[in-house]
């Protein structure tokens, strides 16, 4: 089975995140939800480079992550870094839902 890679990348990025958060303001709370959802969010990867068709963990961490993110990025209107943690988060949720739900069904004859 190959590595979801722009699902480990995700989760990186994420993780990265909180801890770029924690080093520039010294927020506890950016780096606990960096750390928490890049977690969560690796496992996610892990789970879908076993058995592609095992999206859940990674598809609803990205959208609760895209959608907190997007709702602050509209209340302050600032586009760093919530707007690119909802990008990434669309993008993300993109992929999962093309890769899986446009895929040829078999017929059952």
């Amino acid at each position: 089975m190959p590595l979801d890679l722009p699902a480990f990348s995700y989760a990186a990025a994420i993780a990265a995140g909180g801890i770029i958060g924690y080093v520039k303001s010294n927020s506890i709370p950016s780096l606990g939800a960096g750390l928490l959802f890049g977690s969560i969010i690796g496992y996610g990867a892990y789970q879908t480079s076993q058995d592609p068709s095992n999206y859940g963990v990674l598809l609803g961490t990205s959208c609760a992550l895209g959608g907190l993110m997007g709702y602050r990025c509209y209340s302050t209107g600032k586009f760093m870094p919530a707007g690119m943690v909802t990008l990434l988060s669309v993008l993300m949720i993109t992929k999962i839902v093309t890769r899986n739900f446009n895929s040829p069904v078999a017929r059952v004859q």
